[in-house]
């Protein structure tokens, strides 16, 4: 039990709150999602589901701070994986293009060995260069020219998105501590997932209460301006207040990543919206009750990543 203790007081104090803040919100969100429904039955169904989602979630994110980048790398790479088998399951490709989606595979592994032997930029040039000509050129030399450039583009559009920018949330744990002396390397982790997270729910609430209008009806129906606004305007506050505890930001540079990011989380949730209407499906997969799949639960963190990442690294961050 000792050993427990110390290792529990050598969190730093922001992340033992943000821990707790956390499970007082999962706390919230259970009591209401039994409360809720007996009120309105059929407007908040889904609610329960995506709590008892949300603990195993939180429960794996937490664990894996927790125990290091290691760990965390270990987790994120199995997460982009789940998210790019989804994602090549779903979209068109041709029979002859196996040998190129195993290379894609492959691509997750020496995506995350870059992050975990620390080469920045062996790891920022890799997907979106070498490996974009790499795919290229093999599937050239598969000879069949119908559908190459169609198929060339969703190769890498999930290699982008489901590995490349979500690699850069397992970088972030490569932030040498003395740059965060406040949070550490996990708080700039767990801070990004929380606000882009809380920012999903903060939209999805306001948009139940207050949501008149629609937004974009053909491509994501339950999206509306007033849930959209009230999210926007909840999750920019939330980063202002909470920068200063868990990163190095200064006011101004905290107060532009807070008003643009959850912008960046809304495209990447209408982004990934538009592509499930082109193919015809409303979830991803069946991965995560309530959530649907890693796809449908990641696209916002697709966008805000390497946001959040690059802006840290031009405002605060020497190492990248």
């Amino acid at each position: 039990m000792n050993w427990l203790m110390n290792y529990l007081a050598g969190i730093p104090a922001p992340l033992q709150i943000g821990f707790g803040g956390l499970f007082a919100l999962l706390v919230i969100g259970s009591i209401l999602a039994v409360v809720l429904p007996k009120f309105k039955p059929g407007k908040w169904d889904d609610l329960k589901p995506r709590m008892q989602s949300w603990w195993v979630m939180c429960g794996l994110l937490i664990g894996a701070l927790l125990l290091g980048w290691q760990a965390f790398t270990i987790l994120f790479m199995y997460i982009s994986y789940i998210a790019l088998k989804e994602y090549l399951t779903l979209a068109p490709t041709r029979k002859e293009d196996r040998g190129v989606v195993l290379f894609a595979y492959l691509m997750v592994l020496v995506s995350y060995g870059a992050i975990w032997i620390d080469n920045y930029m062996f790891f920022l040039v890799t997907i979106p260069v070498y490996v974009f000509l790499a795919s290229a050129v093999m599937m050239a030399l598969t000879k069949r020219t119908d559908g190459y450039l169609a198929t060339i583009g969703i190769l890498q559009w999930g290699l982008i998105v489901c590995v490349f920018n979500l690699g850069h949330v397992a970088f972030l744990m490569r932030t040498p501590e003395a740059e965060v002396p406040m949070a550490g390397a996990a708080g700039l982790v767990f801070f990004l997932i929380f606000v882009t997270q809380f920012n999903d729910m903060a939209q999805y609430m306001w948009g139940k209460i207050f949501g008149r209008h629609k937004i974009s009806p053909n491509i994501s129906p339950n999206k509306t301006w007033e849930g959209a606004i009230g999210g926007f305007a909840t999750t920019g506050v939330l980063f202002v207040v909470l920068a200063p505890y868990f990163t190095p930001l200064t006011f101004w540079p905290s107060v532009w990543i807070g008003a643009t990011l959850p912008v960046l989380g809304f495209f990447g949730d209408i982004t990934m919206s538009a592509i499930k209407r082109d193919l015809g499906v409303k979830d991803t997969s069946r991965l995560i009750p309530g959530h649907g799949g890693a796809l449908d639960r990641l696209d916002s963190l697709m966008f805000t990543a390497p946001w959040y990442f690059h802006m840290l690294a031009y405002f605060a961050l020497d190492r990248f």
